[in-house]
């Protein structure tokens, strides 16, 4: 049975989600570019053009998954893959700055495919399914349908948090395993929502808790992480430390530093603890003061990679960061906050690059090339994805907002 708030607690929740949302908006001192504004602007029409191109070319009841310049087809997936909820959430963020009513059209459509992952409790990614999708929906124009889905994914989610880890397992394996990696960050802020939407603390205390027990345990001395932790199921002690999709096992891999990164900078939002905004400080310097960091921001697909500087760059871990260092930088003292803002500033000038911002009509409809998804198993590298258009647009419309 989930536990309710007591009315003492649910006005500590609600104070603190409102110098939350304050926090957000504490801008001042950040002086954003009005010709780089003016390239964005630029960037979100374009990318409106291109989504519908995709949706052109998507079958019915699929989902963009990347591009395969080759033979020039759109790889597609159903509504059980992790990233399917990135496609309508890129849509809302480009209706909302665009005021293109086909895009909301079209995500209102392909929502109603996505809305049975709700029941989906097989995965941890239904944050990334369902909040970045319906979540979005909810904040534009809120109907209680969508609040049902979301606090019904919100449910799935928390039936694989383990009390005795103190975790939400990531991915399923033999009995004798509990995985968890550094990606299940970016999950909590649907948990979040709804404790804020219901008033059952039990999201909130998931959340919390498994944050904890990633900072503790998914975290090298130099903050960096690792990409996957196995715990033992029963006794919640660490098996092993590893990575599935970086270079090597002690390597940091670029996108799970990003995501890393997001998710503390989430954490010190929602909870207003300091220890997870010097997390995300520590992870941030990290990433910034790195030697194998390139001047123009935008990582190298792991920062130990063998071939550096020969290897491939991953603009999704970009794109990621920069959102991230857009939020971070309205929390830290103006000297930090200026070095995370300028940071994002020249991740977002790469990024709208024609190296990296795909030529209207090309790319199958993606708005960035060159991500690298899983280069170990050879598994969409190289190529346009879902999630870095996702991210783009979401640090394009926080740079502006900072006007």
């Amino acid at each position: 049975m989930l536990r309710r708030y007591t009315y003492k607690s649910a006005i500590t929740a609600f104070v603190l989600f409102c110098l939350g949302a304050c926090s957000v908006q504490n801008n001042a001192g950040f002086k954003p570019e009005s010709s780089l504004v003016s390239i964005i602007d630029k960037n979100l029409a374009d990318g409106a053009s291109q989504y519908k191109v995709m949706m052109k070319n998507l079958p019915p009841v699929k989902f963009p998954r990347n591009y395969n310049a080759e033979t020039g087809k759109l790889v597609t997936s159903g509504s059980d893959w992790w990233c399917s909820g990135f496609y309508p959430g890129t849509l809302l963020y480009l209706y909302e700055q665009t005021k293109d009513q086909a895009l909301y059209t079209e995500s209102e459509r392909i929502l109603k495919v996505l809305e049975k992952e709700k029941y989906n409790t097989s995965t941890h990614d239904l944050g990334f399914m369902m909040f970045c999708s319906f979540g979005n929906a909810n904040r534009i124009a809120p109907k209680s349908a969508y609040k049902e889905i979301l606090v019904t994914s919100a449910k799935s989610l928390s039936s694989r948090f383990s009390p005795k880890v103190g975790a939400i397992k990531s991915w399923d394996s033999k009995p004798s395993d509990f995985l968890v990696i550094i990606d299940n960050m970016m999950n909590l802020e649907l948990l979040f929502w709804a404790t804020k939407a219901t008033g059952d603390s039990s999201f909130y205390k998931i959340a919390v808790t498994h944050a904890n027990t990633t900072l503790k345990n998914h975290y090298r001395s130099d903050y960096s992480s690792y990409h996957v932790v196995n715990y033992n199921p029963e006794t919640g002690a660490v098996q092993q430390r590893r990575t599935a999709q970086g270079f090597a096992d002690e390597s940091s891999w670029a996108r799970g530093q990003a995501w890393g990164l997001y998710g503390y900078t989430v954490m010190y939002r929602e909870t207003k603890d300091k220890k997870y905004l010097e997390q995300a400080q520590h992870i941030a310097d990290f990433l910034l003061h790195h030697p194998n960091l390139p001047a123009d921001q935008i990582p190298y697909w792991d920062f130990n990679a063998p071939d550096i500087p020969q290897t491939l760059r991953d603009a999704s871990a970009g794109a990621i960061t920069a959102a991230a260092l857009l939020e971070l930088c309205q929390y830290t003292d103006k000297e930090k906050g200026q070095k995370y803002f300028n940071s994002a500033e020249t991740i977002v000038k790469t990024l709208s690059s024609a190296h990296y911002k795909a030529a209207p009509g090309t790319n199958g409809g993606f708005i960035l090339k060159h991500s690298v998804g899983h280069k170990p198993e050879k598994s969409e590298v190289d190529v346009p994805l879902t999630y870095a258009d996702y991210y783009f647009v979401e640090t394009m419309i926080r740079y502006k907002n900072l006007r």
